[in-house]
């Protein structure tokens, strides 16, 4: 065994019934065992739930935390896509450089330590946020793993200039590309054009589709047959979707099943698809927020994650996964140990899937990278929408988040 540098001493591990030791040797873990003995600093974990953190698969960094530049008055998707594009406009480098680390700071406080963000690129927006997204992914290099998806968020067809920018910003440091056909004046085309992108440049895809709540009109098929047509089978991501949760029960599964046939990924976005859809219903509400749990059941991937904070779209949030996974249980009717662990694997290794990798763990020679809970198993988190305590990514202390101290408790 190498070297000790750090212990972290009495965590405990999912699926394991008692406590272990975590060593670490520099940027990786030299050991996972009972009773560790060495002479390195140490922390004392306390019995609580020690993981490789979270993975948020869906978020728009670029443009969190500008509610107050936009007029709020119809809470619809519409309005939301027509504020944010006035509102953008007039960022700047600085400004977005800003308003995203805030942001990425509170997920790193959350316990995230993978992240994909989606970042506006169109003759509107030019490459200031870009360029910005990218000086946070550098500077939080240490604490987070930030993966950029190139993203047309008003279209391609009807926005010349933008398919261009795209391809500039793929050759120039972004990772992924993604498209959004419902904005498009042409559907089909938008979506073939970004399947050219992602070709082209030999990267992943993602779709923000199918959002409302008529099942008529759905963008699926074309995603799915240009996933088959070009071999893109695992690397394509689909975000919202909500048109699948207006679907009778039969055209559902079958939905469910064409999905993970196509090893086509899912993240469901449950604050920001609860709050743009069903407000053209005046009673019993639609719950308008697609059971992604389901599709895992099917044999697929499906997520869960923040998508925007403080925005038209969003205009509430603080990036916490755990919040959001507790929300969705809660519209998902979802609460035996199980189902809880469920909506756990949906910011964890399910995540992880989408994005391209192998879920992380905890095992000697893995990386230094552990996140500690305030529960002892993640259906548990889940339920009480555990704080993250603190962590570590690669060795290196990122975070701490202190307990609160009640100071009228009897006795005192």
């Amino acid at each position: 065994m190498a070297e000790i540098d750090f212990l972290i001493r009495n965590a405990r591990l999912s699926g394991r019934n008692l406590p272990v030791d975590i060593a670490f040797a520099g940027d990786r873990i030299a050991s996972v065992a009972n009773g560790i003995t060495c002479d390195a600093p140490s922390f004392d974990a306390g019995g609580k739930l020690a993981t490789p953190g979270l993975a948020e698969t869906h978020i728009h960094l670029d443009k969190a935390g500008i509610i107050g530049r936009c007029a709020l008055c119809e809470g619809t998707l519409a309005e939301a896509v027509r504020e944010t594009a006035k509102a953008k406009a007039a960022f700047t480098e600085a400004d977005v450089y800003a308003r995203a680390a805030t942001v990425v700071e509170q997920a790193i406080s959350h316990g995230t330590t993978l992240m994909r963000t989606f970042v506006e690129i169109d003759p509107r927006a030019g490459f200031r946020s870009f360029e910005a997204i990218k000086a946070i992914r550098r500077d939080y290099a240490d604490a987070i793993e930030i993966i950029i998806c190139a993203f047309a968020q008003e279209g391609l067809t009807n926005d010349p200039g933008t398919e261009e920018m795209l391809a500039e910003a793929l050759a120039n440091g972004a990772g992924q590309v993604g498209g959004c056909p419902y904005t498009d004046a042409d559907p089909a085309v938008h979506v073939t054009k970004i399947f050219d992108l992602a070709e082209r440049f030999g990267v992943n895809v993602d779709f923000h589709v199918d959002f409302d709540l008529k099942p008529e009109g759905s963008n699926l098929g074309a995603i799915i047959a240009e996933t088959k047509r070009r071999g893109y089978q695992g690397r394509v991501s689909i975000g919202h979707v909500t048109k699948l949760s207006a679907l009778e029960p039969d055209a559902f599964a079958e939905a469910l099943a064409a999905l993970a046939e196509a090893g086509i990924a899912l993240t469901v976005l449950p604050a920001t698809d609860l709050y743009l859809n069903g407000r053209e219903f005046t009673h019993l509400v639609p719950r308008g927020m697609t059971p992604g749990h389901r599709l895992i059941a099917a044999g697929g991937i499906a997520t869960l994650s923040t998508n925007n904070v403080l925005n038209p779209f969003t205009p509430f949030g603080d990036a916490s996964l755990m919040r959001m996974a507790n929300l969705y249980a809660n519209i998902a009717q979802l609460g035996t140990p199980d189902d809880l662990a469920t909506v756990y694997d949906m910011m964890s290794g399910q995540a992880e899937r989408l994005l391209g990798r192998e879920p992380a763990a905890i095992v000697e020679g893995g990386p230094a990278t552990v996140v500690l809970f305030d529960a002892e198993n993640p259906a548990e988190a889940v339920a009480r929408v555990a704080p993250a305590l603190c962590g570590w990514r690669n060795g290196k202390r990122t975070f701490e988040r202190p307990p609160a101290r009640i100071l009228c408790s009897p006795g005192r």
